[in-house]
Parts: C-alpha cells; sequence; structure tokens
C-alpha cells in the first residue's frame, strides 16, 4: 500500500489517504490519482514511507512538509525543544532517563518527571 500526504495552508498536512499498489505504481501516478479523484489539479500531495525510508518521517495530520529537507516533522510538543536536523523529530533540552520507568516532560522545570 501507498501512503499519500496532502498539504494545506503552510505546507500543513491535512489528510493522508492510501492507494493500492496497483494503482500508484509510481509517486507521480499517485499523486495525479489523488487529484483526478478529488477532482483538484492544484492539490499537492506527496508520498510518504511507514519505513521513513524517505521524508524522514511518516507523515500525519498537522505535521509540517519542509521542502528544503524533503521532510514531514511533527508538531512542536513543546517550547524549549529543538529540532534534530538528522532525524527530523523534536528533542527535549534534557535527555529522557534510560530505564523501565514511565516520564513525562515538565516543561515549567524543563525535567522528565516519573509518572
Amino acid at each position: 500500500m501507498a501512503h499519500f500526504a496532502k498539504l494545506g495552508i503552510g505546507n500543513l498536512v491535512e489528510k493522508v489517504e492510501v492507494l493500492s499498489d496497483n494503482i500508484a505504481t509510481s509517486e507521480q501516478v499517485g499523486v495525479e490519482f489523488l487529484r483526478n479523484l478529488y477532482n483538484d489539479s492544484n492539490s499537492q500531495w506527496f508520498q510518504t514511507y511507514n519505513d521513513e525510508s524517505l521524508r524522514k518521517n511518516f507523515a500525519s495530520v498537522n505535521y509540517k512538509y519542509d521542502k528544503i529537507r524533503d521532510a514531514f516533522i511533527p508538531p512542536k510538543p513543546f517550547n524549549s525543544w529543538t529540532l534534530n536536523e538528522t532525524t527530523c523529530q523534536w528533542e527535549a533540552p534534557v535527555a529522557k532517563p534510560d530505564n523501565d520507568n514511565n516520564y513525562i516532560w515538565n516543561e515549567t522545570t524543563q525535567t522528565w518527571d516519573l509518572v
């Protein structure tokens, strides 16, 4: 199955559609199929990949497509987090503890709190 993300205002993903590999034999063929299906020749569609082999991350609604990086970037979860340019994932300013406990980020104290 092939997955395609439709971009809206500000290059935000509005929806993700799934097409059969029989239909989407290439990205361009899939894009043309979706444009015809929705009768919108100007719509912007980009293929997204479950294995994240291209475009860094699998697209979801409200992810932003960055044309320069050719990547889907999730919404920024907290103001203090920064974008990892390699993975295009947001990272906390402090590493999450590496153990079997569950933690949640505390933006006020900028620490990981045990749940």
